[in-house]
């Protein structure tokens, strides 16, 4: 018979799809300047790595994934640096099979062994399980129904699902995935980055710069009552693509906002910023000010870098110092 998920389309849905929609194309007709889209991609795979894997327990900020992925030496287990290593690599695996028409079992079972490699608590990366487990109270089907499962589900994800818009086929995605739970570890961070790849696949985030696990990992609870709410509801979609479409949304507004400060930086300051010049305003945005002593620590850098970087920016009007000579801090104009 083969899978078809059940949904409606709500006035609620429709007008986030919309939204949606609208976001992406200002989005993508913003002139952002090529020089930035690296580094813009750099930060959003980063938050993609430290959002997924913290929602599954990984205890590093996004500060010390930053740093895991520069190579640096951190005192953290190596499992956890491990985990993180690996989303970096499945991220970096996706990017590059962005155009990829059809998924295979193949690119399932490859995806995952890159994602579980070294950390599987049991089974094996990169195949189905053999056994039987249990989320939470929620009881997955049993290992002999997995492959053909999952045969069904990359029938429709291959033959149907390009007819929807790719902000439902990729919650789809997520979800069925999610139910089957065809490995024995490790497929919450595989069905977000299948998640993920749809939307690459679909040309939706053709820069690859949208973190949706972001908004999943800020409310954790919300996110598997979600999942749960479509059990509890005989398996019937429509709240859980609501859900996803608000995150879609709510993560486009922040990308939007984030280009129009970019924007207006260059504008103002009539110079292109290095990628740590950008770093440190993202820094004093969320902390509110700086002393000098935190923007080498927080950058990693030297003195004499930090002052360098500093200059450029308090010369353009983007940042000034308050305070005494001796205790003044950096802040945002």
């Amino acid at each position: 018979m083969g899978y078809r998920p059940r949904f409606a389309i709500t006035p609620a849905l429709l007008g986030r799809v919309e939204a949606v929609a609208a976001l992406r194309e200002r989005i993508q007709g913003a002139a952002v300047q090529v020089a930035w889209i690296p580094a813009l991609q750099k930060d959003t795979r980063a938050r993609n790595a430290h959002s997924s894997t913290a929602i599954e327990g990984n205890p590093l900020t996004l500060e010390q994934v930053r740093a895991v992925e520069a190579g640096e030496a951190l005192p953290v287990p190596a499992r956890v640096r491990r985990e993180v290593v690996n989303y970096f690599a499945a991220l970096r695996h996706i990017e590059k099979q962005a155009a990829k028409k059809r998924i295979a079992h193949e690119d399932v079972l490859r995806l995952h062994a890159i994602i579980a490699g070294e950390v599987m608590d049991q089974g094996e990366a990169g195949r189905y399980r053999t056994i039987g487990v249990q989320v939470g109270a929620y009881v997955p089907p049993p290992p002999g129904e997995v492959s053909g499962l999952m045969r069904e589900f990359l029938e429709w994800w291959n033959d149907d699902a390009p007819v929807l818009s790719p902000v439902l086929s990729s919650a789809i995605v997520h979800y069925r995935f999610e139910a089957i739970h065809p490995f024995a570890d490790g497929n919450g961070r595989a069905g977000r980055a299948l998640a993920l790849w749809e939307l690459y696949r679909r040309g939706f985030d053709s820069h690859h710069i949208f973190s949706v696990d972001e908004f999943y990992w800020e409310d954790r609870p919300r996110y598997y009552a979600a999942l749960e709410a479509v059990r509890e509801q005989g398996e019937d979609l429509t709240s859980w693509l609501e859900y996803c479409a608000e995150g879609l949304q709510q993560t486009l507004e922040r990308v939007w906002q984030r280009i129009q400060q970019l924007s207006a930086s260059r504008s103002r300051a009539r110079v292109v910023l290095r990628p740590k010049q950008e770093q440190l305003l993202q820094l004093l945005r969320a902390r509110g000010s700086l002393s000098p002593r935190e923007i080498w620590d927080g950058l990693r850098i030297s003195k004499q870098g930090a002052m360098d970087l500093i200059r450029p920016l308090v010369k353009a009007k983007l940042v000034k110092r308050v305070g005494t000579l001796k205790n003044g801090r950096y802040v945002l104009r």
